[in-house]
């Protein structure tokens, strides 16, 4: 494949009938690495690329990647959510590309916001890290409802409940416009990974 022919922009209405393909990669993706991630509807996708609140990358007419934007707390806090690649088009940059162009995405519609990520991949910890996120408590991230009730399809929802949505075994990452760029080293993504090791062999039990 041709990687230089893959396109990254912003969604378009005419990007709405790739919904199911879409749903598809998310679920299989969210299986693979056992998160138990909520199926999400062939609507809410289509509605968050109509809406203007989207990424694709396209490979001709080939949908191989996505990621979104979710506004929580009257606009005060932005999420980049669904990243995903096809399976055949990994390990070329592309996932780097698409979390760029969200985060653009995200500082254009909403430039004031603070943006955060909760996660618990090293290759997202790495490109929050280039972009300037740091690694942040949950108490720092929004606090409206409706978010944390996305995390009940997660296999791991327990573990959030039993520590009053202190801490779980993700890692959240934040980015605040207001403040100065933070300088994350190298080594930060690899700190926070390791730390959400532990807390996996540890449950986080109080």
């Amino acid at each position: 494949m041709n990687v230089d022919k893959i396109v990254v922009v912003f969604a378009q209405e005419e990007h709405a009938g790739y919904a199911r393909r879409i749903c598809d990669l998310i679920y299989e993706s969210a299986l693979q690495r056992g998160t138990g991630i909520a199926r999400r509807s062939d609507e809410y996708i289509s509605g968050k690329i109509t809406g203007g609140k989207a990424v694709v990358a396209l490979d001709g007419d080939k949908l191989v990647g996505f990621s979104y934007i979710e506004c929580w707390g009257h606009g005060d806090f932005v999420a980049t959510s669904g990243l995903i690649v096809d399976p055949e088009y990994r390990h070329l940059g592309l996932a780097a590309r698409i979390k760029e162009k969200t985060f653009e995405l995200a500082r254009m519609r909403f430039p004031f916001a603070k943006i955060f990520s909760i996660t618990t991949s090293l290759p997202v910890m790495k490109l929050n890290s280039r972009m300037g996120y740091k690694p942040v408590t949950f108490s720092e991230l929004t606090d409206d409802e409706e978010f944390w009730q996305g995390c009940k399809g997660c296999v791991n929802y327990d573990i959030l409940q039993r520590n009053n949505r202190r801490m779980c075994l993700c890692t959240g990452m934040l980015y605040d416009p207001l403040l100065p760029a933070k300088n994350n080293t190298a080594a930060t993504p690899y700190i926070m990974h390791v730390g959400n090791i532990f807390k996996k062999l540890f449950r986080i039990k109080k």
